[in-house]
C-alpha cells in the first residue's frame, strides 16, 4: 500500500480542468503503485495568497476530490495572516466538506500566534496540519517556517498532529530540530533523494514518525519512492513508512466522515 502525503495540480499536469489534471497524476502515479494521492493548493499557487485567492484554491481542490474521490484526499490551504476566512475555509472544506487536513505553506512563520485560532480548530475537527518547512542556505521567504519554527508550535500544542514538510530540506538539522516532539512526523517528499535519510530518520525518530510524499508534480514519483525502497531498513518499516503510517494518522478524520478505505 503506497499512499502519496504530498502532491499538487500544477501547470506541468496534462489537462485544463482541476479533474483534468488530478487524472493525469493519478495516471502517472498508477504505474508506481500508488493508492492514494494528498493533494493541496489549485492550479494558480500564490505565496501570500488574500482572502479571496486561498478560497479559489480549495475550489480546484474540491472539484479534482469530486470526480476522484475513491484516489484524492484534499487539504485545505489557508493564510493564518487571515484567521477569519482561514477558520471560514476550515469549516467549509473539513467540517462541512470532503477535506481531511489543513495545509501551511510561506504566507506566515508557523511559530507566531496568529495559527494558534487554526492549530486549535483543526485539533476539534482531528485534522492534521502539514506545514512547509525548509532551511535555505541563501536564506528563507519573510513567512518561510524552519523545522525550528515548527518545534515552537508543537511545544504550544502537544497533542496535535503536525508534519514537518520537506523534512526541513536540510534533513540532517531538521530532523534534531522536531525530534523532542513525538507530535511532529516528518515529511520525506520535495528534496533530493540523499542516501541515508530515512535511515538516519528512523534511528532518530522511529519509522512510526515517517510519511512518504512525492511533491509531484514538482518532483517524480520514482526520485522521491528511492528514499525508501532503496534505504536500509526493515521491510515493515518500508510499509509503515509508504503508507501505513499515513493511514493511521488521518484514521480519526476518516471515521468521523464515516469514509472507508
Amino acid at each position: 500500500m503506497i499512499w502519496d502525503l504530498h502532491c499538487h495540480l500544477t501547470r506541468a499536469l496534462r489537462g485544463e480542468t482541476p479533474a483534468e489534471k488530478a487524472a493525469h497524476l493519478i495516471e502517472v502515479g498508477d504505474r508506481h503503485g500508488i493508492e492514494r494521492f494528498c493533494v493541496y493548493m489549485g492550479i494558480e499557487w500564490k505565496r501570500d495568497p488574500d482572502p479571496d485567492n486561498f478560497p479559489k484554491q480549495n475550489d480546484d481542490i474540491l472539484a479534482a476530490v469530486e470526480a476522484h474521490p475513491d484516489r484524492l484526499f484534499g487539504f485545505v490551504y489557508l493564510n493564518p495572516k487571515h484567521t477569519r476566512k482561514s477558520l471560514d475555509e476550515l469549516n467549509r472544506c473539513v467540517r462541512d466538506g470532503p477535506m481531511v487536513g489543513v495545509k501551511l505553506w510561506v504566507a506566515h512563520k508557523c511559530a507566531a500566534p496568529e495559527l494558534d485560532p487554526i492549530v486549535e480548530r483543526a485539533a476539534t475537527l482531528r485534522v492534521p496540519i502539514f506545514q512547509h518547512t525548509w532551511i535555505k542556505t541563501t536564506g528563507n521567504y519573510p513567512g518561510e517556517s524552519t523545522p525550528m519554527d515548527l518545534a515552537v508550535l508543537a511545544r504550544r500544542y502537544p497533542e496535535v498532529p503536525l508534519i514537518c514538510g520537506h523534512t526541513g530540506g536540510n534533513w540532517e538539522l531538521a530532523i534534531p530540530a522536531i525530534r523532542d516532539h513525538p507530535n511532529v512526523s516528518i515529511g520525506l517528499g520535495g528534496f533530493d533523494p540523499t542516501a541515508g535519510v530515512t535511515e538516519f530518520a528512523a534511528r532518530a525518530l522511529g519509522a512510526d514518525r515517517i510519511l512518504w510524499g512525492s511533491d509531484a508534480p514538482g518532483r517524480s514519483f520514482a526520485s522521491q519512492l528511492s528514499k525508501v525502497v532503496g534505504a536500509d531498513v526493515p521491510e515493515t518499516d518500508k510499509e509503515k513508512i509508504l503508507g501505513g503510517n499515513l493511514k493511521k494518522l488521518l484514521t480519526p478524520i476518516l471515521k468521523n466522515k464515516g469514509m472507508e478505505v
